[in-house]
């Protein structure tokens, strides 16, 4: 029995963290979602433990049978949110009605297995050592999910391995106390016998399954699926063109990406007049660092990501390479996989051109990345008239994000020049150039001379740079005072990100 709690607590825990991770990747706000799961589940267990005491008679087939069914539930729970994404769009309602069933399962088991255990050891070793094993168990479980379950089972098979380990220490303890449940013997050997065939079935059938699920979220052919320690990756394909999704959100798509990297790469390259070393942080994708080997005075990149199954995947895969024009593998590109703001801190190369190609900041991880003691550690690196830019998101869809960015670089230090460009499959989408040395007006007059003639580019042209640095009449609505700084203590960027107008898009 405290060998099937410990099995208890180590798929009750792991079905947390892939039930958190599913309504992160599916529902977006991955604080919000990691917070609420893992306090319905508590809150869950709780009233399971309430309504076990009404449980009375043949507690051990109970168990036995709360057991097998856990082991049901947490199998298929991400096979069920994956089929349940492509018919409705009440996805919520399913990931946390899984939440709260498979909390209360384990909340049932706990106190039975303390009532069971009573007859062996007194209350106060009892009770300790219950909780003890259960407590061991949602360690061990935690370390399995981060370390071997996502990253090299993934969300589809990890919870099949775990509802095959429920399932076992059900039988065994089903089969060493034959002799105390004669009566309910074929009740739980034919309700075990559906608990193997399902798990079987399903870990046979699950990839074409959960494909085909998420396939209904893509209007367009899946070429490519993984799931990563870090993000969901997944390249679709519409007649000859790509795009590149993580965790559900277009990072590019090769109708036009040309219209989002160049405006990031090429203008803060010509105005820091012949940059030798760049660093790019993000930019697993090696769009960016192909367009900066477009300059043969460069004679280093280096490129932070924090994800390798990303920057791997862009130095193997044909798909990516052939977008990227094999950057990643160029002799001058030093990839690095650490988190980027980490990176930053320790440190100490210095670098002409600091590129940040970072996912939208629509979390509390990522928000860090935006704040005003970010950039302070870019300005640390950046040679005496070195420059940055980072996407910023939408002007028009995020405007007060997009005004905080730019509040908090200047806050760093710098003197700053907003662009904007309309990028068809994303929108109309902004970058922020940070420049140190210089003014504000001095950086807009010296963008508006660049002359981008002789450079290899698809749509950048002088012509371009004053449409991109130009906004027009009130785009902020008046509000700019009341826009405040993006700082670690105070993570304003990611609530403006999430309360923007995403729904006009």
């Amino acid at each position: 029995m405290k060998l099937a709690l410990f099995a208890t607590g180590l798929s009750g825990i792991v079905a947390e963290y892939t039930l958190s991770t599913l309504a992160s990747y599916f529902l977006g706000n991955s604080i919000i979602q990691w917070t609420m799961i893992v306090s319905v589940m508590l809150f869950s267990m709780g009233l399971g433990s309430r309504w076990s005491r009404h449980i009375k008679g043949n507690l051990l087939v109970k168990f036995i049978i709360l057991e097998l069914a856990l082991s049901l539930f947490v199998s298929f729970s991400s096979m069920a949110t994956y089929i349940a994404s492509g018919f409705t769009s009440y996805l919520g309602l399913i990931i946390y009605s899984l939440s709260i069933t498979i909390g209360v399962l384990i909340g049932i088991e706990i106190p039975i297995v303390v009532r069971l255990n009573e007859e062996f050891e007194n209350l106060r070793v009892n009770i300790a050592s219950v909780l003890e094993k259960d407590y061991w168990g949602s360690l061990v479980g935690g370390v399995f999910f981060a370390f071997v379950g996502l990253p090299y089972l993934g969300l589809t098979y990890t919870p099949f391995f775990l509802g095959g380990i429920n399932l076992f220490v059900a039988m065994l303890l089903f089969f060493s106390t034959r002799g105390k449940h004669q009566k309910q013997r074929r009740l739980i050997s034919s309700f075990s016998v559906v608990v193997l065939l399902s798990i079987v079935a399903g870990t046979l059938y699950a990839k074409p399954i959960i494909l085909h699920g998420e396939q209904r979220r893509y209007k367009d052919k899946i070429v490519y699926s993984q799931q990563t320690k870090y993000q969901k990756i997944v390249i679709t394909e519409w007649k000859n063109d790509y795009w590149l999704y993580l965790n559900g959100h277009q990072q590019f798509s090769t109708v036009d990406e040309d219209k989002y990297h160049e405006p990031l790469v090429h203008p803060v390259m010509q105005l820091a007049i012949q940059p030798k070393s760049v660093q790019i942080l993000g930019g697993g994708d090696g769009c960016a660092a192909r367009e900066v080997l477009k300059y043969p005075e460069i004679e280093r990149i280096v490129l932070v990501d924090l994800d390798p199954e990303m920057t791997k995947l862009s130095q193997e895969n044909l798909l990516l390479t052939a977008i990227n024009k094999n950057a990643l593998n160029d002799p001058k590109v030093k990839v690095l996989n650490q988190d980027g703001f980490k990176y930053m801190e320790t440190t100490k190369d210095i670098f002409d051109v600091i590129i940040i190609d970072l996912p939208d900041p629509k979390s509390v991880d990522l928000n860090r990345l935006y704040t005003q003691e970010f950039y302070s550690l870019c300005s640390r690196q950046l040679s005496q008239n070195g420059f940055l830019v980072t996407q910023a998101g939408s002007p028009y869809f995020a405007t007060a994000a997009f005004l905080s960015i730019d509040k908090s670089i200047a806050a760093a230090g710098f003197s700053t020049l907003l662009m904007h460009n309309h990028v068809i499959t994303l929108g109309e989408w902004g970058w922020v150039v940070g420049a140190k040395n210089t003014t504000n007006a001095q950086l807009k007059s010296r963008s508006l001379e660049l002359d981008f003639d002789g450079l290899s580019t698809k749509w950048l042209n002088k012509e371009s740079m004053l449409m991109m640095t130009s906004f027009g009449k009130n785009i902020y609505g008046g509000n700019e005072e009341k826009i405040m700084v993006n700082t670690i203590h105070d993570p304003v960027l990611y609530h403006y990100y999430l309360k923007g107008n995403w729904d006009l898009y």
